[in-house]
């Protein structure tokens, strides 16, 4: 396989993962008796302005959904581009696949399965692109020197 092939799986991976964390909104379920009311109801204030639990426990949540189509569109781009110039990204593709194999391990440790899954098989494909576009882009770029 080719590595614009692993980097469209996870392109669609993260576009599934992302849509699926956002639609959790607001990522509680009432049968697990967390006390929402006291999230939002106990403000303090930061830097000159008053926020509750809730304000940051939402405004986190939205940046992991922002973060995942950020990702989704870098993975996209990557898999469009030609081997020669993946050589030449190299340090980018395995910087991106070792943030998702940090997420994989956030996710072991704080979260449940569909996350997970997620996490594991997308690193999983970054991982398997960012080596096929290095061994590839190497030998397309000796291919031309020679």
């Amino acid at each position: 396989m080719k590595a614009s092939t692993f980097y469209r799986v996870a392109a669609v991976l993260l576009l599934l993962f992302d849509v699926g964390h956002t639609s959790g909104f607001p990522w509680s379920d009432p049968t697990w008796g967390v006390d929402l009311g006291s999230m939002r109801s106990t403000h303090f204030y930061i830097m000159g302005f008053s926020r509750t639990y809730w304000d940051f426990y939402v405004g986190f949540g939205l940046f992991v959904s922002v973060f995942l189509l950020l990702a989704m569109v870098l993975a996209w781009q990557l898999g469009r581009l030609p081997p020669e110039s993946l050589a030449h990204m190299r340090g980018t593709a395995w910087a991106f696949a070792l943030c998702f194999a940090a997420i994989s391990v956030l996710s072991w440790k704080y979260f449940f399965v569909i996350p997970i899954v997620f996490s594991i098989v997308t690193t999983l494909c970054l991982t398997a692109a960012a080596w096929l576009a290095t061994k590839t882009g190497f030998q397309a770029y000796t291919a031309i020197v020679r």
